[in-house]
Protein backbone atom coordinates (compact mmCIF):
# COMPACT_ATOMS: atom_id res chain seq x y z
CA UNK A 1 0.00 0.00 0.00
CA UNK A 2 1.67 3.53 -0.63
CA UNK A 3 2.04 6.14 1.65
CA UNK A 4 0.93 9.43 1.45
CA UNK A 5 3.93 11.18 2.15
CA UNK A 6 1.92 14.68 2.71
CA UNK A 7 -0.27 13.77 5.42
CA UNK A 8 2.66 14.03 7.97
CA UNK A 9 1.73 18.20 7.73
CA UNK A 10 4.01 20.11 10.23
CA UNK A 11 2.48 23.11 12.53
CA UNK A 12 5.67 24.73 14.89
CA UNK A 13 4.76 26.47 18.03
CA UNK A 14 7.81 28.64 19.49
CA UNK A 15 7.91 30.52 22.64
CA UNK A 16 10.49 33.57 22.93
CA UNK A 17 11.62 35.82 25.91
CA UNK A 18 10.76 39.53 25.50
CA UNK A 19 14.35 41.71 26.63
CA UNK A 20 15.45 45.12 27.00
CA UNK A 21 18.43 45.74 24.48
CA UNK A 22 20.42 47.85 27.30
CA UNK A 23 20.27 45.73 29.98
CA UNK A 24 19.37 41.81 28.45
CA UNK A 25 16.66 41.55 31.56
CA UNK A 26 13.14 40.04 30.51
CA UNK A 27 10.60 42.65 30.13
CA UNK A 28 6.98 42.80 29.84
CA UNK A 29 5.51 44.24 27.18
CA UNK A 30 2.06 44.50 28.96
CA UNK A 31 0.97 42.41 25.56
CA UNK A 32 1.74 45.59 23.43
CA UNK A 33 3.78 43.06 21.12
CA UNK A 34 0.85 40.55 20.91
CA UNK A 35 -1.76 43.16 20.31
CA UNK A 36 0.71 44.49 17.50
CA UNK A 37 1.55 41.19 16.44
CA UNK A 38 -2.74 40.44 15.85
CA UNK A 39 -2.90 42.78 13.10
CA UNK A 40 -0.22 41.84 11.12
CA UNK A 41 -0.11 37.84 11.84
CA UNK A 42 -3.83 37.25 13.34
CA UNK A 43 -4.01 34.56 16.01
CA UNK A 44 -0.48 33.61 15.11
CA UNK A 45 0.46 35.41 18.13
CA UNK A 46 -0.52 34.57 21.65
CA UNK A 47 -0.13 35.93 24.91
CA UNK A 48 1.30 33.48 27.43
CA UNK A 49 1.48 33.40 31.43
CA UNK A 50 4.49 35.39 31.85
CA UNK A 51 4.47 38.80 30.65
CA UNK A 52 7.75 38.78 29.27
CA UNK A 53 6.89 35.47 26.85
CA UNK A 54 5.61 35.77 23.74
CA UNK A 55 4.24 32.75 21.89
CA UNK A 56 4.17 31.88 17.65
CA UNK A 57 2.70 29.59 15.63
CA UNK A 58 2.84 28.98 12.47
CA UNK A 59 -0.08 27.78 9.66
CA UNK A 60 -0.30 23.75 8.83
CA UNK A 61 2.57 23.74 6.84
CA UNK A 62 3.15 20.70 3.67
CA UNK A 63 6.29 20.69 4.00
CA UNK A 64 9.74 21.46 6.27
CA UNK A 65 10.55 24.44 3.32
CA UNK A 66 7.03 25.96 4.58
CA UNK A 67 7.78 25.38 7.92
CA UNK A 68 10.91 27.49 7.46
CA UNK A 69 9.67 30.68 5.73
CA UNK A 70 6.33 30.74 8.04
CA UNK A 71 9.03 30.19 11.62
CA UNK A 72 11.69 32.72 9.68
CA UNK A 73 8.26 35.11 9.07
CA UNK A 74 6.96 35.10 12.79
CA UNK A 75 10.55 35.81 13.97
CA UNK A 76 10.84 38.47 11.58
CA UNK A 77 7.53 40.29 12.43
CA UNK A 78 7.57 39.93 16.22
CA UNK A 79 11.87 40.69 16.35
CA UNK A 80 10.34 44.15 14.27
CA UNK A 81 7.20 44.77 16.52
CA UNK A 82 9.71 44.40 19.94
CA UNK A 83 12.26 46.88 18.21
CA UNK A 84 9.77 49.60 17.19
CA UNK A 85 8.35 49.17 21.59
CA UNK A 86 11.91 49.75 22.50
CA UNK A 87 12.52 45.84 23.35
CA UNK A 88 14.48 43.06 21.97
CA UNK A 89 14.04 38.96 21.64
CA UNK A 90 15.67 36.03 21.90
CA UNK A 91 15.39 32.03 22.53
CA UNK A 92 16.60 29.93 24.81
CA UNK A 93 15.14 27.04 27.10
CA UNK A 94 15.73 29.65 30.03
CA UNK A 95 16.53 33.34 30.41
CA UNK A 96 20.40 33.21 31.63
CA UNK A 97 20.07 35.51 34.94
CA UNK A 98 16.43 37.00 35.37
CA UNK A 99 14.27 36.00 38.24
CA UNK A 100 10.89 34.47 38.40
CA UNK A 101 10.13 36.20 40.96
CA UNK A 102 10.44 39.34 39.85
CA UNK A 103 8.20 38.67 36.73
CA UNK A 104 4.30 39.72 35.97
CA UNK A 105 2.36 37.42 34.87
CA UNK A 106 -0.33 37.81 32.43
CA UNK A 107 -4.03 38.67 33.83
CA UNK A 108 -5.98 35.78 32.00
CA UNK A 109 -8.49 33.76 33.33
CA UNK A 110 -6.78 30.19 32.27
CA UNK A 111 -3.72 31.55 33.97
CA UNK A 112 -5.49 32.90 36.88
CA UNK A 113 -6.87 29.14 37.30
CA UNK A 114 -3.25 27.51 37.13
CA UNK A 115 -1.40 29.73 39.59
CA UNK A 116 -4.17 29.03 41.83
CA UNK A 117 -4.14 25.42 41.58
CA UNK A 118 -0.34 24.81 41.24
CA UNK A 119 1.22 28.29 43.18
CA UNK A 120 4.83 28.58 43.27
CA UNK A 121 5.28 25.76 40.32
CA UNK A 122 3.62 28.04 38.04
CA UNK A 123 4.77 31.29 39.25
CA UNK A 124 8.40 30.06 38.55
CA UNK A 125 7.53 28.25 35.26
CA UNK A 126 9.31 30.65 33.22
CA UNK A 127 10.66 28.64 30.55
CA UNK A 128 10.57 28.65 26.72
CA UNK A 129 10.29 25.43 24.62
CA UNK A 130 9.35 24.37 21.44
CA UNK A 131 6.37 22.47 20.62
CA UNK A 132 6.26 20.44 17.15
CA UNK A 133 2.69 19.00 15.61
CA UNK A 134 2.77 16.17 12.89
CA UNK A 135 -0.56 15.44 11.04
CA UNK A 136 -1.97 12.24 11.46
CA UNK A 137 -4.86 10.66 9.18
CA UNK A 138 -6.43 9.68 12.67
CA UNK A 139 -6.20 9.71 16.12
CA UNK A 140 -5.60 5.90 16.40
CA UNK A 141 -2.64 5.90 13.94
CA UNK A 142 -1.29 9.20 15.82
CA UNK A 143 -1.60 6.94 19.24
CA UNK A 144 0.26 4.26 17.64
CA UNK A 145 3.03 6.44 16.63
CA UNK A 146 3.09 8.26 19.65
CA UNK A 147 3.88 4.60 21.41
CA UNK A 148 6.87 4.19 19.20
CA UNK A 149 8.38 7.65 18.77
CA UNK A 150 8.65 7.95 22.63
CA UNK A 151 12.21 6.20 22.34
CA UNK A 152 13.60 8.53 20.57
CA UNK A 153 12.44 11.70 22.51
CA UNK A 154 15.73 11.99 24.65
CA UNK A 155 18.01 11.63 21.26
CA UNK A 156 15.94 14.76 19.22
CA UNK A 157 15.76 16.51 22.94
CA UNK A 158 19.39 16.01 23.34
CA UNK A 159 19.94 18.17 20.19
CA UNK A 160 17.77 20.87 21.16
CA UNK A 161 19.49 21.60 24.54
CA UNK A 162 19.77 25.82 25.09
CA UNK A 163 19.43 26.13 28.75
CA UNK A 164 22.66 25.86 30.61
CA UNK A 165 22.08 28.75 33.10
CA UNK A 166 19.20 29.40 35.76
CA UNK A 167 18.48 32.62 37.52
CA UNK A 168 22.11 33.84 37.36
CA UNK A 169 23.66 30.10 38.25
CA UNK A 170 25.72 28.05 35.57
CA UNK A 171 23.60 24.51 36.67
CA UNK A 172 25.27 22.03 35.08
CA UNK A 173 22.49 21.01 32.83
CA UNK A 174 22.90 21.18 29.48
CA UNK A 175 19.11 21.89 29.35
CA UNK A 176 17.74 23.30 32.63
CA UNK A 177 14.04 23.96 31.25
CA UNK A 178 12.27 20.58 32.39
CA UNK A 179 13.88 20.83 35.63
CA UNK A 180 11.86 23.42 36.03
CA UNK A 181 8.72 22.38 34.32
CA UNK A 182 9.00 18.62 36.20
CA UNK A 183 7.55 20.56 39.49
CA UNK A 184 4.25 20.54 37.28
CA UNK A 185 1.91 17.53 36.97
CA UNK A 186 1.45 15.46 33.88
CA UNK A 187 4.29 16.25 32.76
CA UNK A 188 7.53 14.09 31.39
CA UNK A 189 7.69 10.55 29.41
CA UNK A 190 4.15 9.57 28.73
CA UNK A 191 3.08 6.16 29.40
CA UNK A 192 2.32 3.87 26.19
CA UNK A 193 -1.43 3.26 25.60
CA UNK A 194 -2.57 0.12 24.67
CA UNK A 195 -5.48 1.71 22.38
CA UNK A 196 -6.80 5.82 21.55
CA UNK A 197 -9.85 4.65 23.64
CA UNK A 198 -7.38 3.81 26.66
CA UNK A 199 -5.92 7.09 26.16
CA UNK A 200 -9.18 8.94 25.73
CA UNK A 201 -10.40 6.81 29.08
CA UNK A 202 -7.73 8.32 30.88
CA UNK A 203 -8.27 11.98 30.06
CA UNK A 204 -12.18 11.35 31.09
CA UNK A 205 -11.33 9.74 34.50
CA UNK A 206 -9.00 12.77 35.11
CA UNK A 207 -12.15 15.74 33.85
CA UNK A 208 -15.01 13.19 35.54
CA UNK A 209 -12.37 13.17 38.98
CA UNK A 210 -11.98 17.43 38.40
CA UNK A 211 -7.92 16.66 37.95
CA UNK A 212 -8.46 18.79 35.37
CA UNK A 213 -11.35 20.71 33.03
CA UNK A 214 -9.47 19.50 29.66
CA UNK A 215 -6.94 17.53 28.12
CA UNK A 216 -4.69 20.59 27.14
CA UNK A 217 -3.83 20.51 31.02
CA UNK A 218 -1.89 17.19 30.23
CA UNK A 219 1.76 19.27 29.57
CA UNK A 220 3.85 15.64 28.67
CA UNK A 221 6.29 15.52 26.50
CA UNK A 222 4.50 14.24 23.68
CA UNK A 223 1.23 13.62 22.93
CA UNK A 224 -1.71 12.70 20.88
CA UNK A 225 -3.43 16.25 20.45
CA UNK A 226 -6.25 16.94 22.15
CA UNK A 227 -8.62 19.18 19.38
CA UNK A 228 -5.95 18.10 16.28
CA UNK A 229 -5.13 14.60 14.38
CA UNK A 230 -1.57 15.65 15.36
CA UNK A 231 0.76 14.13 17.36
CA UNK A 232 2.35 17.09 19.28
CA UNK A 233 6.33 16.85 20.56
CA UNK A 234 6.95 18.96 23.00
CA UNK A 235 10.06 18.08 24.66
CA UNK A 236 12.57 20.90 23.61
CA UNK A 237 14.02 23.65 24.44
CA UNK A 238 13.43 26.56 22.01
CA UNK A 239 16.03 26.27 19.71
CA UNK A 240 18.37 29.45 19.83
CA UNK A 241 18.17 29.39 15.69
CA UNK A 242 15.28 28.85 12.27
CA UNK A 243 17.60 26.36 11.09
CA UNK A 244 17.54 24.24 14.59
CA UNK A 245 14.23 24.50 14.96
CA UNK A 246 13.21 23.29 11.66
CA UNK A 247 16.34 20.76 11.63
CA UNK A 248 14.24 19.39 14.70
CA UNK A 249 10.88 19.37 13.34
CA UNK A 250 12.05 17.38 10.20
CA UNK A 251 13.46 15.06 12.61
CA UNK A 252 9.76 14.91 14.58
CA UNK A 253 8.27 14.35 10.83
CA UNK A 254 10.82 11.87 9.47
CA UNK A 255 10.46 9.49 12.73
CA UNK A 256 6.71 9.37 12.13
CA UNK A 257 6.65 8.48 9.00
CA UNK A 258 9.25 6.15 9.17
CA UNK A 259 7.09 4.43 12.25
CA UNK A 260 4.27 4.60 9.57
CA UNK A 261 6.27 2.95 6.77
CA UNK A 262 6.67 0.08 9.23
CA UNK A 263 3.22 -0.16 10.79
CA UNK A 264 2.47 -0.33 6.83
CA UNK A 265 4.83 -3.66 6.16
CA UNK A 266 3.35 -4.90 9.32
CA UNK A 267 6.41 -4.52 11.67
CA UNK A 268 6.07 -2.89 14.80
CA UNK A 269 8.95 -0.59 16.66
CA UNK A 270 10.05 -1.93 20.08
CA UNK A 271 7.81 -0.51 23.10
CA UNK A 272 10.56 0.46 25.97
CA UNK A 273 8.95 1.70 29.29
CA UNK A 274 9.03 5.04 30.38
CA UNK A 275 10.92 4.20 33.41
CA UNK A 276 13.42 3.12 30.35
CA UNK A 277 12.98 6.08 28.23
CA UNK A 278 13.07 8.56 31.41
CA UNK A 279 16.63 7.22 32.00
CA UNK A 280 17.98 8.61 28.55
CA UNK A 281 15.77 11.84 29.16
CA UNK A 282 18.03 12.42 32.38
CA UNK A 283 21.18 11.70 30.23
CA UNK A 284 20.41 14.18 27.64
CA UNK A 285 19.34 16.74 30.17
CA UNK A 286 22.52 16.71 31.90
CA UNK A 287 24.57 16.37 29.30
CA UNK A 288 23.17 17.17 25.52
CA UNK A 289 25.06 15.60 22.30
CA UNK A 290 28.44 14.92 24.95
CA UNK A 291 27.27 12.42 27.20
CA UNK A 292 26.22 8.83 26.61
CA UNK A 293 22.39 7.25 26.26
CA UNK A 294 21.26 3.97 26.78
CA UNK A 295 20.90 1.35 23.74
CA UNK A 296 18.30 -0.70 25.40
CA UNK A 297 17.90 -3.51 23.28
CA UNK A 298 22.25 -3.91 23.39
CA UNK A 299 21.71 -2.60 27.25
CA UNK A 300 24.98 -1.13 27.57
CA UNK A 301 25.60 2.98 27.30
CA UNK A 302 26.70 4.10 23.87
CA UNK A 303 28.01 7.65 22.62
CA UNK A 304 24.91 10.14 22.04
CA UNK A 305 26.16 11.36 19.03
CA UNK A 306 27.13 7.64 17.80
CA UNK A 307 23.04 6.96 18.66
CA UNK A 308 21.84 10.13 16.50
CA UNK A 309 23.88 8.97 13.51
CA UNK A 310 21.79 5.60 14.14
CA UNK A 311 19.15 7.78 13.97
CA UNK A 312 19.80 9.53 10.78
CA UNK A 313 20.19 5.79 9.19
CA UNK A 314 16.85 4.91 10.58
CA UNK A 315 15.01 7.57 9.08
CA UNK A 316 16.59 7.64 5.89
CA UNK A 317 14.39 5.78 3.77
CA UNK A 318 11.45 8.26 4.29
CA UNK A 319 13.30 11.03 4.16
CA UNK A 320 13.39 12.04 0.38
CA UNK A 321 9.94 11.42 0.00
CA UNK A 322 9.78 13.98 2.77
CA UNK A 323 11.70 16.44 0.47
CA UNK A 324 13.78 17.05 4.38
CA UNK A 325 17.37 15.75 3.16
CA UNK A 326 18.96 19.32 2.94
CA UNK A 327 17.61 20.17 6.80
CA UNK A 328 18.73 17.14 7.88
CA UNK A 329 21.40 17.74 7.14
CA UNK A 330 21.44 20.70 9.74
CA UNK A 331 21.85 18.10 12.11
CA UNK A 332 25.39 17.55 11.62
CA UNK A 333 26.44 20.91 11.78
CA UNK A 334 24.63 20.75 15.30
CA UNK A 335 27.13 17.61 15.93
CA UNK A 336 29.89 20.04 14.74
CA UNK A 337 29.07 23.15 16.82
CA UNK A 338 27.43 22.41 19.60
CA UNK A 339 24.02 22.86 20.52
CA UNK A 340 22.52 26.46 21.54
CA UNK A 341 23.66 25.31 25.25
CA UNK A 342 26.80 24.42 24.21
CA UNK A 343 27.17 28.08 22.27
CA UNK A 344 25.72 29.61 25.31
CA UNK A 345 28.27 28.22 27.47
CA UNK A 346 31.21 28.96 24.98
CA UNK A 347 30.20 32.52 25.11
CA UNK A 348 30.35 32.65 28.86
CA UNK A 349 33.39 30.99 29.38
CA UNK A 350 35.80 33.39 27.08
CA UNK A 351 33.61 36.43 28.66
CA UNK A 352 32.37 35.35 32.03
CA UNK A 353 29.64 37.64 31.67
CA UNK A 354 25.78 36.71 31.07
CA UNK A 355 24.88 39.91 29.76
CA UNK A 356 27.80 38.73 26.92
CA UNK A 357 25.04 35.16 26.55
CA UNK A 358 21.98 37.10 26.14
CA UNK A 359 23.14 39.35 23.46
CA UNK A 360 25.03 36.23 22.11
CA UNK A 361 21.33 34.64 22.41
CA UNK A 362 19.61 37.93 20.76
CA UNK A 363 22.07 38.06 17.78
CA UNK A 364 21.09 34.36 16.74
CA UNK A 365 17.27 34.60 16.71
CA UNK A 366 16.83 35.65 13.32
CA UNK A 367 17.58 33.33 10.29
CA UNK A 368 20.92 34.40 8.82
Amino acid sequence: MDINYKSFTLGVEEEYMVLDPKTYELKSHEQKIVQEGQKIIKDKVKAEMHQAVVEVGTDICQDVDEAYNDVAVLRKTIYDIADGQGLTIGASGTHPFSLWQSQLITDHVRYNEIINELQDAARSNLIFGLHVHVGMESREIANHIANSTRYFLPHIYALSTNSPFWEGRLTGYKSYRTKVFDKFPRTGIPDAFGSIEDYDNYVKMLIKTNCIDNAKKIWWDLRVHPFFNTVEFRICDIPMTVDETITLAALFQAVCARIYMLRNKNLNFIQYSRALVNENKWRASRYGIDGYLIDFGKQEEVNTRALIYELLEFIDPVVNHLGSRHRLDHVLKILENGTGADRQLKVFEETKDLKKVVKHINDNFLPK
